[in-house]
């Protein structure tokens, strides 16, 4: 399954901000608490409704994501 699986953007949420599918939840937002030094443990706890798969799908979407940035 690839991170087209669990990632999403819908214009009706959050803006149109792509979000872990089923949540509110931003991939910014996750990658924002990572960069600050929470843990994949801590955000599973934290935030139940994500999964490791869904958290592995952040990092694939980001990668994408900056690979058609321009620099």
């Amino acid at each position: 399954m690839g991170w087209q699986e669990h990632i999403w953007a819908d214009p009706a949420v959050l803006a149109g901000k792509p979000v872990v599918r089923g949540t509110r939840l931003s991939v910014q937002f996750l990658l924002e608490l990572l960069a600050e030094g929470m843990t994949e443990s801590q955000l599973l706890e934290n935030y139940p409704q994500l999964s490791s798969e869904s958290l592995r799908a952040v990092f694939g979407f980001a990668a994408v994501s900056i690979g058609k940035v321009a620099v």
